[in-house]
């Protein structure tokens, strides 16, 4: 489970950092739409006309309007490298 938060970071800082807009959709199908302004390991912080904060158990899915690039950390996470956790 730790591996998954190292990814999830540099992720959500990217969008941040570069400002782009997002829809976020909600387990319970609900479509967010805004800019991630914050986050932290349990909530982001979501900005439109009014912020909005939202629990991440409730977030199925984050898209963004655009491609974006974002480094991974040193903890294996790298594009096209296997893991070494496949099959489990």
């Amino acid at each position: 489970m730790a591996k998954a938060q190292s990814l999830q970071e540099p992720y959500l800082n990217a969008l941040r950092r570069e400002h782009v807009p997002v829809s976020i959709y909600l387990r319970n199908g609900i479509k967010l739409q805004g800019q991630i302004d914050s986050f932290d390991n349990f909530v982001v912080l979501l900005k439109n006309n009014v912020s909005q904060l939202v629990y991440k158990h409730a977030i199925s899915t984050i898209v963004p309007t655009r491609e974006i690039q974002f480094d991974f950390d040193d903890e294996g996470f790298a594009k096209n490298e296997p893991s070494g956790d496949e099959g489990l």
